[in-house]
């Protein structure tokens, strides 16, 4: 994840360095920063020191500069690493735009929400790839049955606790919820309201949700 410019060249230097390396001649090279610039946003900030820039900036100057020569596939490890949510989905914004324009792009990514945004996904797990498909076929071929998002006090607590029911199919943790599927969805929801006041389980809310990539994710590994 480490910052792939030069910290004490300025935007415009960096921009200028790479498109030698690229070997685009002056004239292009001019052309392809006024580009950067307004695809960074960092147009009036040309004479700034690339290392006062904030992380988000950072990651789209890089880009910019990954893209100078206009190649027609880009792989990107990680970019959206240790950005803000703003920068994140700006970032996505920057990266369907190209795809739209033709280019490939090649993304490696830990935050399965991102993914959701990609044409055709390879999820990985301890170094093997262990599904692939587009985020819809993903969702189709391994979640069978619907998933319910279990609000509730204390929730490793009573993750342990109903781990063993049998009338549940799968149990995970996500964030300070569970979410949890039936072998049997016609009578799962209540046989949990039966069990939560036999084990003394507080329960607010359950609700059905969209599975997620990181449900398909979680029932692969496990």
């Amino acid at each position: 994840q480490k910052f792939s410019l030069y910290d004490d060249l300025s935007v415009e230097s960096n921009i200028e360095f790479f498109g030698g390396i690229y070997g685009l001649t002056a004239d292009r090279i001019n052309e392809r920063m006024k580009w950067v610039l307004e695809m960074t946003d960092l147009k009036g900030r040309e004479k700034r020191l690339t290392r006062e820039l904030p992380g988000g900036w950072k990651q789209r100057l890089a880009l910019g500069c990954a893209m100078l020569h206009e190649p027609k596939i880009i792989f990107l490890d990680e970019p959206t690493g240790g950005v803000d949510p703003v920068s994140r989905r700006n970032f996505w914004e920057l990266i369907n735009d190209l795809s739209e324009k033709g280019v490939t792009v090649f993304v490696t990514t830990h935050y399965l929400d991102e993914a959701e945004y990609c044409n055709d996904i390879m999820l990985i797990h301890a170094g093997r790839i262990i599904a692939g498909g587009s985020p819809k076929d993903l969702k189709n071929n391994y979640i069978k049955n619907k998933i319910f998002e279990i609000s509730c006090d204390n929730a490793l607590n009573v993750l342990d606790v109903l781990s063993s029911e049998p009338y549940i199919s799968e149990i995970s943790m996500f964030g300070l919820k569970l979410h949890i599927s039936f072998k049997d969805e016609q009578n799962g929801i209540s046989l949990l309201k039966k069990a939560s006041i036999e084990k003394n389980i507080s329960i607010k809310d359950i609700n059905e949700i969209t599975p997620t990539l990181e449900d398909v994710f979680i029932r692969l590994i496990e």
